[in-house]
């Protein structure tokens, strides 16, 4: 979540430092949440060391069922195979907030051949519980079951460039193998590539693939328009109902990146959910284009000093298709597209390996749609984006 540092402090003892920070928060259940974050290191390492440890804990003012809540990330490097920004380590994550209970360890690698940290190679691979037990915080119930998840997890992930510009491969799958819930798999596939025309000009394209069995969890199935309701967790403006306005939510002017993105149909998304449904499907496909033109704005931020550096505002055009693969009952029968213009704010303090992190906020504008509710394929629909497909 968004944290906002007052003083900060470090407490160093042993050769260990705790970094904390007041930290404050708001949804409609836990009302406004007071805490602190703490990073933990050895002293000088600035977050690439031994020992690093990434915690918070917090209180909900409004004393909900579950009025203490805490997130706790610890990873430890493994030297022996580890080099420079090539690390491998194993992570202990534990959590219990926002109504969702996650335990887990994870294994990850890291490959970085030259000094360009944005062409890597990472494998990951773990085995987590989790489980919804408070439905107060969802945004839609209709998303989520209420049953521990036992789910072993890999995924393979690529940054480098080509010939084109710099691309992107992530491809995942994830199991779950035990408990009261149904066995099922999921898979999921993207490609991302960049290709620069000169004079701010810039196509960013991306290609994607969804598979799940058909007895998958509503919370690991596919929209249309949204990323699946797991992966709503990582993102602090979603992760409770609350924190955007309800009422601005049920309108379905707030899209959620991600997932097969055909973004011109998140109004008619979240209409259904908003009347109790869940238009989840277990398997879809998607293509994603859009093209950068220059605007004189983003060239006077960028010419401020030093935060021109962080800041930037895209102006693109945008199209995307997409439909499901057939492969069950719950599919999308047609082939759904949408093309409009859009705009995108950023404000980015990358980390140490050129991870982005950051604020993403757009404004996107399907102005035709192949398949309206209302008929009128051309019109006027604006939503308002959080998150982003194009991270580079």
């Amino acid at each position: 979540c968004l944290f906002i540092s007052f003083t900060g402090y470090a407490q160093d003892t042993r050769g260990y430092e705790l970094l904390p920070y007041p930290d404050v928060w708001y949804n409609d259940v836990d009302g406004i949440r007071v805490g602190s974050r703490v990073i933990g290191q050895v002293p000088g390492t600035f977050e690439d060391g031994p020992h690093r440890l990434n915690a918070g804990f917090w209180v909900g003012t409004w004393w909900p069922d579950t009025p203490v809540s805490y997130y706790l990330e610890f990873t430890e490097p493994i030297p022996s195979i580890s080099g420079f920004n090539s690390e491998g380590n194993l992570q202990l994550v534990s959590s219990i907030r926002t109504g969702v209970s996650r335990h887990g360890v994870r294994f990850n690698k890291r490959w970085q051949s030259g000094f360009d940290e944005l062409e890597y190679i990472k494998i990951t691979a773990g085995f987590s519980a989790q489980q919804r037990f408070d439905f107060a915080y969802a945004h839609y119930p209709a998303m989520w079951q209420q049953e521990w998840l036992w789910i072993g997890n890999t995924s393979l992930e690529i940054n480098n460039h080509n010939s084109l510009g710099r691309y992107q491969v992530r491809t995942e799958l994830a199991t779950n193998i035990l408990g009261k819930a149904s066995p099922f798999i999921q898979s999921r596939t993207e490609l991302r590539q960049q290709i620069d025309l000169g004079n701010g000009f810039q196509v960013r394209g991306r290609l994607f693939a969804g598979v799940s069995s058909e007895q998958t969890v509503p919370e690991y199935r596919f929209g249309r328009s949204f990323l699946e309701a797991n992966r709503w967790l990582s993102k602090s403006l979603v992760r409770a109902k609350g924190t955007i306005p309800a009422p601005w939510m049920e309108t379905g002017a707030f899209q959620i990146a991600g997932g097969a993105n055909l973004r011109g149909y998140s109004r008619r998304d979240i209409t259904a959910l908003e009347n109790g449904q869940a238009p989840l499907l277990t398997s879809i496909g998607s293509v994603n284009i859009e093209l950068d033109y220059p605007n004189p704005l983003d060239r006077a931020i960028q010419g401020i000093p030093t935060i021109g550096k962080l800041m930037k505002l895209r102006s693109y055009i945008f199209g995307d298709a997409g439909t499901s693969l057939g492969l069950t009952q719950h599919e999308e029968e047609k082939v759904l597209s949408d093309a409009g213009i859009g705009f995108m704010f950023s404000l980015n303090i990358p980390d140490f390996l050129g991870n982005p992190r950051g604020l993403m906020l757009r404004y996107d504008i399907p102005l035709w749609l192949s398949n309206p509710m209302d008929g009128n394929r051309f019109s006027y629909r604006g939503i308002v984006g959080v998150g982003a497909i194009f991270e580079f």
